[in-house]
Order: C-alpha cells, then sequence, then structure tokens
C-alpha cells in the first residue's frame, strides 16, 4: 500500500469513528439501535485493520503519519466527552421552543392526545424535532403543577433519558415518568437531564 493510501485511509478512518462517536444517538434515533450495530462493526472493523496497517507502515517504513492519526482518534474517542457535547447542543438548541411547549401545556393549549395514555403528548410537526423517538413527550402532574419530559433517548421500557422540564425548579424524583433515575442534572433553572436505564 502506497504511503499516501494509507495516509488518506487513516484520516478517512478516524473521522469516521469521530464522527460516529458525536453523532451516534442521532443515528440510533433515525435507524434505531438494531440497524445501528452493522455501522459500528464496520467503523470500528475498518479503524482497527487500518491501525494494524499503519503500524506495520511505522516499523517497516518509518512512516509514522497514519499511526499518530489513529492514536490521536483513539485518544479523542477515549477522552473527548462526544455525548455531553452532544446534549449540551441539543439543549441550547432547543431550550427557547422547549420552552414555549411547555408554557402551551400550562396554558392548555397543547394537552394530551393519544388515546390510551393521558399522560402522552405528540407534539405537533413544528415541534416534532424535540423530543427524540417519534416526538412524543411525556408529563408527570405534581398537584396542580406538570412536569415535562422530552427524550433525548428513548429505548424499551424504562430505558430512556431526556430534558424534564420542572416549573417548580424541583428536582425530579428517581422514580418520576415510570423511570428508575440512574442520573439527575440540573442544566439550567427549571431543566434537568435524567437518564433511565
Amino acid at each position: 500500500m502506497k504511503r499516501s493510501e494509507l495516509l488518506l485511509l487513516s484520516l478517512i478512518s478516524s473521522a469516521l469513528v469521530i464522527l460516529v462517536a458525536f453523532f451516534q444517538w442521532d443515528l440510533v434515533d433515525i435507524i434505531t439501535e438494531f440497524l445501528m450495530l452493522p455501522i459500528w462493526l464496520f467503523v470500528y472493523a475498518f479503524f482497527i485493520i487500518v491501525t494494524v496497517y499503519a503500524l506495520i507502515h511505522l516499523f517497516k517504513n518509518r512512516n509514522w503519519q497514519p499511526f499518530v492519526i489513529q492514536l490521536i482518534a483513539i485518544a479523542l474517542w477515549f477522552f473527548f466527552p462526544f455525548n455531553q457535547v452532544n446534549l449540551d447542543l441539543n439543549f441550547k438548541i432547543h431550550q427557547d421552543k422547549r420552552e414555549e411547549v411547555a408554557s402551551k401545556i400550562e396554558k392548555g393549549v397543547i394537552k394530551p392526545n393519544v388515546s390510551d395514555n393521558s399522560s402522552l403528548i405528540k407534539l405537533p410537526k413544528e415541534y416534532s424535532r424535540l423530543s427524540k423517538g417519534g416526538g412524543d413527550i411525556v408529563l408527570e402532574t405534581k398537584g396542580k403543577f406538570k412536569s415535562i419530559l422530552f427524550f433525548t433517548y428513548r429505548g424499551m421500557q424504562d430505558n430512556f433519558s431526556g430534558f424534564v422540564y420542572e416549573p417548580n425548579n424541583n428536582k425530579p424524583l428517581k422514580s418520576d415518568f415510570d423511570g428508575d433515575f440512574k442520573q439527575i442534572e440540573k442544566v439550567h433553572k427549571n431543566w434537568y437531564y435524567v437518564s433511565s436505564y
């Protein structure tokens, strides 16, 4: 394999690993975890194969650039918080629209609209991108106030995560939204990130 070809393959494989790490939950929302498995297998297998070739080239031809690119990608993959950056961007980009939805729910403009579940709201089309897994949000009534869950990941049964709007700014309970929250973090006034798995 030529030096320039290996360098190009190294750049491509590293870019694929970084892109998949950053956008994996967006991709899961589009194509499901089951179809994501072949993508993960292809990307990581391709990366490993190129890394092995780069290591061979390092010892055989003293060509260090492809291997260094692979090492940088590995370091980024292990140490850069791709998921946290993605969640932070998701929250900041959609915060105003989510607060608009929360206000409409409090005013009664948007109401539960799923016949077999009185706490589920199928968001109107203009708001559907605010909640992953089909554009649904979940209400949790606490006295006269309603907490609202916008999904960032919607798995099966109690495996989900998302941003919770709490009108009283009270921390959600571990059992809210029929979940078993392992993670509850305040991200902004009235907003919490929750994860149940």
